[in-house]
């Protein structure tokens, strides 16, 4: 293959597993109890809160920015805070351990009418399965967005998102769109 038909193919893989997710009626259904969970969420005036790792924790970051300045239009802020700071994550993991991290900050911050979004591509990092399992302890309710099968995460949090992928790359792109979709819902009211 050409370097050309290389990026097609490359470029034809990624719209594929976007076209299955957009007709999909479990996964549309799913993203619409989500847009629903986190305006309960925005409504009640609670916080949405994010964590993930990796390409994972820059889509988190990417949606409590887009949450707390803008995504398309003027609106207020929502309230929204990401749990990748990193003094935080450095020193809870040097003192204590990595796996625990997200879970401290879930105990730290998350109460009823919140609601934690957990990126992980595979649904099953400790630091993020943790994380969720402290903010339903807690009354948050929980989102989880992962690849096929939703690993651990599936059975843990109150709506689980699943990308119908194994490869990474592709999982991360639909969660990115995902994040996309939601803030344009969430700024049209």
């Amino acid at each position: 293959m050409t370097m050309k038909q290389d990026i097609t193919a490359l470029l034809q893989e990624s719209a594929q597993v976007k076209a299955a997710v957009a007709t999909d009626p479990e996964f549309t259904n799913t993203l619409s109890a989500i847009e629903q969970t986190l305006r309960a969420t925005i409504a009640c005036g609670g916080t949405i809160y994010a964590c993930g790792n990796g390409g994972s924790a820059c889509d988190a970051m990417h949606l409590t920015e887009e949450l707390v300045a803008r995504f398309k239009r003027e609106r207020p802020g929502i309230r929204a805070m990401h749990f990748l700071d990193a003094g935080t994550l450095t020193c809870w993991s040097n003192d204590y351990d990595f796996q625990s991290v997200f879970e401290r900050q879930a105990h730290t911050f998350c109460r009823k009418g919140d609601t934690l979004v957990a990126f992980s591509t595979s649904g099953n990092s400790k630091n993020v399965v943790r994380a969720v399992q402290a903010a339903n302890e807690l009354g948050a309710s929980t989102i989880a967005l992962t690849g096929i099968g939703g690993g651990a995460l599936k059975n843990l949090a109150t709506h689980c998102l699943e990308v119908p992928s194994k490869a990474t790359e592709r999982i991360q792109e639909v969660h990115i769109t995902v994040v996309h979709v939601l803030l344009e819902l969430l700024e049209c009211s």
